[in-house]
């Protein structure tokens, strides 16, 4: 099981759509906080590496969600040797 954070972007104005696409179109996935600028902080439950990653595509809606990306600060990341 994959739990990973995420923080989402969306288009000015569109948070609380984006909020509820995000509840209704994807399994696994929990909307943790709404910033009062709209960024969108979610945590993603998958069984997998895979399905993480086709969560994690799936949350870009698009003409609504401007980025989406880990939440992790860039030292947090874990890289490849």
């Amino acid at each position: 099981m994959n739990i990973s954070s995420v923080i989402v972007i969306p288009q000015p104005g569109r948070a609380e759509e984006v909020v509820a696409a995000l509840g209704r179109r994807l399994e696994g996935v929990e909307v943790a906080a709404v910033s009062p600028e709209g960024k969108i902080i979610a945590t993603i439950e998958a069984d997998g590496d895979r399905e993480t990653v086709e969560i994690y595509e799936a949350m870009s809606v698009p003409d609504r969600v401007l980025s989406s990306r880990d939440g992790l600060p860039p030292e947090g990341r874990r890289t490849r040797s």
